[in-house]
């Protein structure tokens, strides 16, 4: 069997793990998001929203550091050098020690003084505020000593490890919504100390199986000037990436709340919720992915490289739309029904923002291509200014006048120019097939988007709003959604590979 098979049967294998923990995490998410909303009330759930929005600032340096973690581990793995490997990992715990360090600085001073000096909150929670704001930082850092352990376990592929602890951990947080209708102290506090807690036992899971299996994660202080001036460079553009990134996000949370009220930033963030469940079917699926794209490169493989980030764009773009064209269609309905509500914006919010994921999936495996050289200077750079351009622009519109949806408007533009930036540079870096992406998957994914929609789209105008009308037209959603991935999105040997796992999985267990 070759090589490439083996890889293909690894990655679907993973993908099943990942998508055992992403229906489960949906599940409980979906539920606990509609206790929370009920339990906080709409106001004390914006402010934990924009609250954390100031934190997770603070954690972009997380971000930045774990994508170079996960890209030198996966390296190396691919190169086979054992020893490197251990180096690698040891210097990069050493810099997430600094980070904590840096984190918790920030967070005290600037961090404390936005939170208390520029966000609109209600006096009378002002207080809560700043207590949830202590239990977030210490929930950001206890988060950021995951990250180097995780991404052992996602170089090594173990995806049923990631899968579990993924589910005890969703397990911990529904605890903490069912301790949370009962409390008898303020809620928006407690809420913020119960999550630090579950955040601090998942990364002790973490790191003591970790430690257990891999000998690379037992770490021992090491210091090499040369990797450690490599891994900060990488980091750097990397942060700078983080950076725009949070500025699409966490920055325009902010600006709502300052043009608005904290009710539209409980809108986005239940938005923001829909929408996180929407792109775990394409997230997992490249979770599974990614570490074989680094590995390919390591190894000069670049045919496959080429092929398997053809492959993951497309599958990522379609994963997308099948779950997310009933939500899109159907989306008063659907959201009335989970929520027992319907605020106001939530539905609008809901659908943009699922349009904007769809277009970054596309565009995810170009950005896992150009950063498996290490060279990715030009590409944090050119892209990472475009992408924060959100925040001025989106200023620049709501200071005259513009309802808050202009804000996805604007992302959704900056990130189609994205893409195509995307492919320029890797085109730099590698001899990319660029004309064929732009037929093959960029074209390809457009046509089968919108003969998708055809059929459900006439349905929902027929119908009426009932359960039966609406489990109608989800069903001709997915049934339609299938048909033009399989006739249109797939080419032969793609189709080929569906069914061969189809039947492995599923089939040969009869």
């Amino acid at each position: 069997m070759s090589s490439s098979s083996q890889n293909n049967k690894r990655i679907a294998k993973n993908t099943l793990m990942l998508y055992i923990r992403m229906f489960f995490i949906m599940a409980v998410t979906l539920y606990t998001s509609r206790v929370v909303l009920k339990a906080l009330g709409v106001v004390d759930f914006g402010i934990y929203n924009v609250v954390g929005g100031v934190v997770a600032m603070m954690g972009l340096f997380n971000s930045a550091m774990s994508v170079a973690t996960q890209r030198y581990l996966s390296f190396e793995l691919g190169k086979g050098d054992r020893v490197r490997l251990k180096q690698v990992f040891s210097m990069c715990f050493t810099i997430f020690i600094l980070l904590s360090l840096l984190i918790l600085l920030l967070a005290e001073t600037v961090g404390l003084w936005f939170l208390n000096a520029k966000l609109l909150i209600p006096p009378e929670r002002m207080a809560a505020a700043n207590w949830v704001y202590q239990y977030s930082i210490l929930t950001c850092i206890a988060a950021l000593f995951v990250a180097p352990y995780n991404a052992a376990i996602i170089a090594h592929e173990k995806m049923d490890v990631y899968a579990y602890v993924g589910i005890v951990e969703v397990l911990l947080k529904l605890g903490v919504v069912f301790l949370l209708e009962s409390i008898p102290f303020d809620r928006l506090s407690s809420y913020g100390f119960l999550l630090f807690l579950a955040q601090l036992a998942v990364t002790g899971i973490y790191a003591v199986y970790s430690i257990r299996n891999y000998a690379e994660c037992r770490y021992r202080f090491y210091w090499e000037r040369p990797l450690f001036d490599e891994l900060v460079s990488y980091s750097g553009w990397n942060l700078f990436g983080s950076l725009a990134a949070l500025a699409k996000g966490q920055g325009l949370n902010i600006l709502l709340n300052m043009f608005f009220n904290p009710a539209v930033n409980a809108a986005r963030g239940i938005a923001s919720q829909v929408n996180t469940a929407v792109t775990l079917f394409f997230t997992n699926f490249y979770t599974a992915v990614k570490p074989q794209v680094i590995k390919y490169y390591s190894q000069g493989d670049l045919t496959d490289m080429f092929k398997l980030v053809f492959r993951s764009s497309k599958m990522s773009f379609y994963l997308i739309l099948l779950i997310s064209l009933p939500i899109i269609i159907e989306a008063p309905f659907i959201i009335r029904l989970w929520l027992g509500q319907l605020p106001e914006y939530v539905v609008g919010f809901t659908r943009l923002i699922i349009v904007v994921s769809a277009i970054d999936a596309l565009a995810t495996p170009l950005m896992t291509a150009a950063h498996a050289t290490g060279h990715i200077k030009l590409y944090q750079s050119l892209v990472g200014t475009m992408v924060i351009l959100n925040v001025p622009v989106s200023y620049v519109f709501l200071k005259f006048g513009y309802s808050p949806y202009v804000v996805f408007h604007i992302s959704i533009v900056i990130s189609t120019a994205c893409l195509f930036v995307r492919l320029w540079i890797v085109r730099r870096l590698m001899p990319f097939p660029v004309k064929d992406y732009a037929v093959k998957v960029f074209g390809n994914s457009l046509l089968v988007g919108a003969l998708a929609m055809i059929l459900p789209v006439a349905l929902h105008s027929l119908l009426d709003a009932s359960l039966l009308g609406v489990a109608a037209v989800c069903l001709a959603s997915v049934l339609s959604s299938c048909l033009c991935i399989y006739g249109i999105g797939l080419d032969r040997d793609e189709r080929r590979f569906v069914v061969q796992t189809v039947r492995q999985k599923i089939f040969s267990k009869a």
